[in-house]
């Protein structure tokens, strides 16, 4: 009896030095807390809840701490089912399926309607060049900087799908703080777009665009597949599945399956996709400088994308007769946050103007900015790879 009690102490002694409490390290419970930010912003401030609620989640799932006892219950352990889950993000299927969607759920209609428009969603793109060239300035390998500059597109399948081939050291800090900035777009872009205009410009009321018939809307996506991947082909997973989806929403014949990509299969990936993103931010790996420098290069970035759409439709602005200058406030929709982006170029505009709705003209460069980052990122791994 004494030898089963001594094995019962000995047994319960064990138990404990493996449970949550005894493995806590001080970064875990700031990671948690972290986690728990994340789900008080998207629940009650309503920032994205679709990503930051998986996300948060995912944060404090990844940081329950415990000891490497061979369960195989880990993100990073082999044969686990979070690994299993992780292995989309790491091996980057998760973000061509995530475009599919995109493109399922995606009306290109504004941007047919007034083709200049996607140079706004290229000069919009100009954030991302710009953070490269700071992140190699802070000491980054080019591959390492590339995955952080593409942070500015507000693109996190993007940000993802790159740096899995880029740089997969550093794919939890860089997806983590991509999906942040999404969801703060409504905190970021405003101030910038006030600073960069003026009562006149933010007043400028926008001609209705022209009707866009079935057969262009069918033809985008087979054409501009073509135009954009003879170009850069490295952009093939990302642009394809885009375009592919579109099409299977234009073709008007294929609606079950548009209705499966943009929301059954959309859902489950970004559900899936969040969640193991969250779990990878373990403090070990996720608290560190490299991680600080990421977050504050990708906030710049997104900033100079912002500022650089505003700016280059002043520019347009100065060879456009009157009566078909465009509104300023529709640059920031270069980045593509769909449709966050173009919500705060319409909302600043009925702010300045209670009779002017800036929506569907924003939606234009907006679209224009997923091709643009798409490209951007297929540009970056045809020469890095």
């Amino acid at each position: 009896m004494d030898s089963l009690w001594s094995f019962i102490a000995t047994k319960l002694a064990d138990f404990l030095t493996y449970t949550g409490f005894a493995c806590m390290m001080p970064g875990n419970l700031v990671m948690i807390l972290v986690g728990i930010l994340f789900i008080w912003l998207a629940i009650r401030k309503n920032f994205e809840p679709l990503l930051l609620v998986p996300i948060g989640f995912g944060i404090i799932l990844g940081n329950i701490p415990f000891k490497a006892i061979g369960l195989e219950i880990g993100i990073y352990e082999d044969n686990s089912v979070l690994n299993f889950f992780y292995s989309g993000v790491v091996d980057g299927w998760y973000p061509p399926l995530i475009f599919l969607g995109i493109g399922a759920l995606t009306d290109f209609t504004a941007l047919l309607a007034n083709p200049k428009l996607l140079l706004v969603g290229g000069a919009a793109q100009f954030g991302i060049f710009g953070a490269y060239i700071l992140a190699v300035a802070l000491g980054f390998e080019p591959n390492q900087a590339a995955s952080i500059a593409i942070i500015g597109g507000a693109d996190g399948p993007t940000a993802i799908f790159l740096s899995s081939k880029l740089a997969p050291n550093l794919m939890g800090a860089i997806a983590v703080c991509a999906y942040s900035y999404m969801a703060l777009v409504p905190l970021i872009q405003p101030p910038v777009m006030r600073l960069l205009t003026n009562q006149r410009e933010r007043t400028i009321h926008m001609k209705p665009a022209r009707q866009v018939s079935q057969r262009e809307r069918i033809l985008f996506p087979i054409i501009g597949l073509l135009m954009t991947t003879f170009i850069v082909p490295s952009g093939l997973p990302l642009l394809g599945m885009l375009f592919f989806g579109n099409l299977l929403k234009e073709s008007t014949r294929t609606t079950r399956l548009a209705n499966t990509a943009g929301n059954a299969l959309n859902d489950i990936v970004v559900m899936l996709l969040g969640l193991t993103v969250g779990c990878s931010t373990q403090a070990s790996e996720f608290l560190t400088k490299d991680t600080l420098f990421i977050f504050a290069i990708g906030a710049l970035s997104f900033i100079i994308a912002t500022a650089s759409g505003v700016l280059f439709i002043k520019l347009m602005n100065v060879f456009l007769p009157e009566g078909r200058k465009l509104n300023p406030l529709i640059g920031n929709a270069g980045v593509s946050a769909v449709p966050m982006s173009a919500r705060i170029s319409n909302k600043l505009g009925l702010e300045y103007d209670k009779t002017n709705y800036l929506l569907m003209h924003a939606m234009g460069p907006n679209v224009a900015g997923v091709i643009g980052s798409a490209t951007a990122a297929g540009v970056l791994l045809g020469f890095l790879n």
